[in-house]
């Protein structure tokens, strides 16, 4: 039989000590590790198809609605990605006028409900209402406020109201007040009016 030395057990947990210890020291300088930043693609929230959307204002008034054949929520930023969009856009609470209807090729909402963007091709259209004629607008790309009843395009616009013409490069538009302004290369055509 084999007889260990004496000073093998203090010898062994020497050599266990030293290497805790290396080991300790090891971890306290390292760097911290990396966080994975890898996010993978967009996943969907959910999506319908075939939906009708009420948007509706702080004090319970409708603000916008959206009809489309589809609707895609992102994780992560809960903004809405429409395609084809029909979309209704009221008079505010109590101010007189008809609702401006339309489409675009593709439409976005901002997670709070604030913003409409209509991208792409834009058609609006308003009935006309006690003096006022019916209204029509075709440009692109028109950011919207349902809230505040505003819209906003950078885009060329042509207006019709009636049988005036207007056209021109970016459009800044008041629905509420009926206030339409284009800003740039700005042409019209106004009939003789009846006497």
């Amino acid at each position: 039989m084999a007889v260990m030395p004496r000073r093998m057990p203090g010898t062994i947990v020497l050599l266990a000590l030293a290497a805790l210890a290396v080991w300790a020291g090891v971890w306290w300088i390292q760097p911290a590790a990396k966080p994975d930043t890898f996010v993978g693609p967009p996943r969907s929230g959910y999506t319908l198809r075939d939906f009708t959307l009420w948007a509706y204002a702080d004090d319970g008034t409708p603000s916008f609605r959206l009809k489309a054949p589809y609707l895609q929520r992102r994780e992560g930023d809960d903004s809405l990605y429409l395609n084809a969009p029909h979309f209704y856009l009221p008079p505010a609470h109590n101010a007189p006028g008809e609702p401006w209807t339309g489409q675009s090729d593709y439409g976005w909402v901002s997670a709070d409900g604030n913003v409409l963007k209509l991208q792409g091709k834009v058609h609006m259209h308003r009935k006309p209402f006690g003096s006022t004629p019916f209204g029509d607008i075709q440009t692109s790309d028109v950011t919207a406020w349902p809230k505040q009843n505003r819209v906003a395009t950078d885009a060329h616009a042509l207006m019709k109201q009636g049988a005036a013409t207007l056209s021109g490069t970016g459009l800044r538009a008041n629905l509420d007040s009926q206030h339409l302004e284009l800003l740039h290369d700005v042409h019209g055509f106004y009939p003789p009016s009846k006497h």
